[in-house]
């Protein structure tokens, strides 16, 4: 019988949770560029620390990511009102597709007479001509082009292909009915006599769009049943493999510091969920650990001191220090301070794409495109206390680059000895769960006995060859680069009984050379299913 093959699982998907300036809320989007978050997520804005980081993200290398939008319970989307012909004083109200003040920069204009000999093929002839109208919507930006959507033969008659409800539902990126639909077509804001160039456009209600405030502990965590918050990320059509939880405002951070008092649950949630995904929760530093440059390095190390120390968990979790010095261009191409995570999130992207997820992404060659100075210079002497605290600095060279000196995870301190102190040997690790746990789900159908358990050694270990092949492992030989086990040395009679298959893989990384050992489990058919069959 043939082996199953295991796909290797994408790696550098970065996952931006926070705020932006519009785009659907707790509805994970998939991007592969910046611009497509402009066009979905509205670009820059000052506000949104999640912007600046999304733009890093691709600036510096970053190909796929997963943009989640949050926004506080107190955000309102824009609304337009449009006055109904007729006896009966009805108006028509369009809401903003999604909340935020973006929306104040939405109008609509409405004309009856659309100068066509016919109504449009999409439209049926159950409505009368007194219920078809051309809706006409437009957005100017703050900066930018204006965005126009133009909906001819729309109808008020419910059943109709081009009824303007559904019609706005399926077609619409900018509004939709509020409310009920008026039995009568809106005014036309065309002046007797005008042509097209003579639209009248209402403008959105005066101040009816508001972004809300600074999003909140409750607002990130979300809830798990209505799957908001971090749980919307459970809904993501693809897998990521980093994430970044920008500060909620420009000047503040979601870690738990004396500096800016956000609840620690936030990033206890976060660590948890990548765990629970095999990702890494990329964490920015408090911009005022830097604020003192003889104290810098002192304060980020005793700052970070609850989350190194968080346990096993932390393996999951790396951070970067100190942040980066930036020009804003929506302040006049000013430098300000910006957090690291997207940008770094770039580099370890591209390093995965150049080199393999098991390289490093630090030295030389790990870049930090788009900066133009640090929040503190380190210097050896700062690297080397950081990095025994399980910290990753972030250094200028002699050329004037910056770049990323420090591959540890919050668990690398010197002091922890922990097996995953190191960044690309924990990476490496997830990404073996991510690609054995799914490409060996098809054992769930199999009787589990001897048959199914040399399968699962030829599978597992026919991908493992393939990144010995590609310089993945340390050793001269397979052999001594790795191993795979899964029979009666790697389970007991209860676990077969129970259809249990536990495999466990053994892998030498390239930096340190020791082994790691990583136990699978996978659910076959009980023992008892097979004598029956």
């Amino acid at each position: 019988m043939p082996a199953h093959a295991i796909a290797p699982a994408p790696t550098g998907v970065a996952a931006f949770v926070g705020r932006a300036a519009r785009g659907p809320v707790n509805h994970p989007v998939a991007l592969a560029t910046f611009a497509e978050f402009q066009r979905l997520f509205g670009g820059l804005h000052v506000d949104c620390a999640m912007a600046y980081a999304v733009r890093d993200f691709f600036l510096n290398g970053g190909r796929a990511a997963i943009v989640l939008r949050l926004a506080h319970a107190d955000a309102r989307a824009a609304t337009i009102t449009l006055p109904c012909s007729g006896h009966r004083p009805e108006s028509l109200v369009l809401q903003a597709r999604n909340v935020g003040g973006w929306g104040s920069g939405l109008s609509a204009a409405v004309r009856h007479e659309s100068g066509r000999a016919a109504a449009p093929a999409a439209a049926t002839p159950s409505a009368r001509r007194t219920q078809r109208f051309d809706l006409h919507l437009r957005w100017q930006p703050r900066q930018g082009d204006a965005v126009e959507e133009v909906f001819a033969g729309a109808s008020t008659a419910p059943g109709d292909a081009s009824y303007l409800p559904e019609l706005l539902e399926r077609a619409s990126a900018l509004v939709r009915v509020r409310g009920r639909m008026p039995g009568a077509r809106p005014a036309s804001t065309v002046p007797a006599g005008e042509g097209p160039a003579g639209l009248r456009w209402l403008a959105a209600d005066a101040a009816s769009g508001s972004d809300g405030g600074a999003l909140e502990a409750a607002d990130l965590l979300g809830d798990a049943e209505a799957g908001t918050g971090l749980h919307a990320l459970a809904r993501a059509e693809a897998m990521f493999d980093l994430l970044c939880i920008p500060p909620p405002t420009r000047d503040a951070n979601t870690l738990p510091s004396a500096y800016v008092p956000v609840p620690a649950e936030v990033l206890d949630a976060a660590l948890a969920l990548c765990v629970r995904r095999h990702a890494m929760l990329l964490v920015d530093p408090d911009p005022h650990w830097g604020s003192s440059a003889g104290r810098a390095v002192a304060r980020a190390i005793d700052g970070s001191t609850a989350l190194r120390a968080a346990g096993a968990p932390a393996r999951n979790a790396a951070l970067y220090f100190p942040c980066l010095r930036q020009s804003d261009p929506l302040r006049e191409d000013r430098i300000d301070t910006f957090v690291p995570g997207g940008a770094v999130a770039g580099v370890i992207a591209r390093t995965d794409a150049a080199h393999g997820v098991w390289t490093a992404p630090a030295g030389t060659a790990a870049r930090l495109a788009g900066v133009q100075a640090l929040q503190v210079e380190l210097g050896d002497s700062e690297a080397a206390q950081l990095q025994r605290a399980g910290l990753n600095g972030l250094r200028a060279l002699d050329g004037g680059e910056h770049v990323v000196w420090g591959a540890r995870t919050l668990r690398g301190g010197e002091d922890l000895a922990d097996e995953f102190r190191h960044l690309p040997v924990r990476r490496m690790a997830l990404f073996l769960a991510r690609s054995i746990e799914p490409g060996t789900a098809w054992a769930a159908f199999e009787p589990n006995g001897p048959a199914l358990w040399a399968q699962l050694r030829l599978s597992v270990g026919n991908f493992l060859l393939g990144l010995f092949r590609q310089g993945a492992f340390q050793g001269v030989s397979a052999e001594e680069a790795f191993f795979v086990r899964c029979g009666l040395d790697t389970m007991t009679q209860d676990d077969i009984a129970q259809g249990r298959v536990v495999v466990l893989v053994g892998f030498a990384p390239l930096r340190p050379a020791e082994f790691v050992i990583l136990r699978f489990g996978v659910q076959a058919q009980a023992q008892a299913q097979e004598r029956d069959a």
